[in-house]
């Protein structure tokens, strides 16, 4: 399984129909730790998260028999708004299952699109197992949104455009869900830059991927608690390849509370007027919340997606 090779192949695949998102710096947060701090904004890519990369790659990758036949996916929002977007681009029918608790808002976005939509429980590891076994009964291909090698590797590309748009950097904060995002990114950073820190973020009401890697397997839990990270939350699929990446790139990870990942999503709409969501909101929290830990170096912070329910952000703001 080379991760890298994919990522490198993903780039020239997915390139002519992605955004290469902004960078920028945030001159507060720099301050904060007398250093300098970066971020990537995955908010203005197409569907408004990084999700739009992972899904292209795994539906360009696909035979044209598996595209005759379908597929299938599951997700709380992002990943079925970029399965979405890349299903109309491939012309692959699709079909998406979500819990029965995903945001409003992202709902009426994917009702934009093609794909049928299909509501099953509210635990999204419970909606996942439920869509893979629906995918094997029909014989259709299914589509992880982390646990996959092609979806890792669309998400990896934002490593390459990271490395054209700042000269060097210490630090990259990832908010981990089931991982294909950091295991992507860590996998091409990596190897271009060995030195970096990987540093995977979390919200303490679903910190599934820290208590994994803190006792050596996958850890679910038996009631997991609500967390305005969404687009984080959720279990990790027995067995899933993100799972050793982890182990194997992640520096170490930082759990942020709600407080503090609201105060996040508040801090970019007023220093930087901004929309983001709960999981980007948490790897601003993890940097403010220990910045004694980046002084003096250079950080990025990746802003993953800006998809959050309208009401949820007025009433935070």
């Amino acid at each position: 399984m080379d991760i890298f090779k994919e990522v490198l192949g993903a780039e020239n695949r997915i390139r002519p129909f992605i955004l290469k998102t902004p960078l920028i710096e945030c001159k507060k947060l720099s301050g904060m730790i007398h250093g300098e701090v970066y971020l990537k904004l995955e908010n203005e890519q197409y569907t408004g998260s990084f999700k739009a990369r992972g899904s292209l790659n795994k539906l360009l990758s696909l035979t044209e028999t598996e595209k005759k036949i379908g597929v299938i996916t599951a997700s709380t929002g992002n990943h079925a708004l970029g399965f979405a977007r890349a299903a109309e681009i491939t012309g692959v029918h699709g079909t998406i299952f979500l819990p029965e608790n995903a945001s409003k808002s992202k709902i009426d976005r994917l009702r934009d699109f093609s794909p049928e939509l299909v509501f099953h429980g509210h635990d999204c590891l419970d909606t996942e197992m439920h869509a893979k076994n629906q995918a094997t009964k029909l014989g259709k291909t299914y589509i992880s949104p982390y646990n996959d090698l092609q979806i890792i590797g669309g998400q990896g590309t934002i490593g390459i455009e990271l490395m054209d748009q700042v000269e060097d950097f210490d630090d990259v904060l990832i908010t981990i869900g089931g991982g294909g995002l950091i295991s992507g990114m860590g996998s091409y950073l990596q190897e271009v830059k060995p030195d970096t820190r990987i540093i995977g973020c979390q919200p303490e009401n679903s910190p599934e991927m820290t208590l994994s890697l803190q006792q050596g397997h996958i850890v679910s839990l038996d009631e997991p608690k609500e967390t305005i990270s969404d687009g984080s939350a959720g279990g990790i699929e027995e067995g899933a390849i993100t799972f050793p990446l982890c182990q194997k790139l992640v520096n170490e990870t930082i759990l942020v509370t709600e407080e503090e990942i609201v105060k996040g999503i508040q801090f970019m709409a007023y220093n930087h007027q901004k929309i983001i969501e709960g999981a980007a909101g948490v790897a601003i929290a993890s940097l403010v919340k220990n910045n004694e830990k980046f002084k003096g170096r250079r950080v990025v912070i990746v802003i993953c997606g800006g998809n959050i329910d309208m009401k949820i952000f007025k009433s935070i703001i």
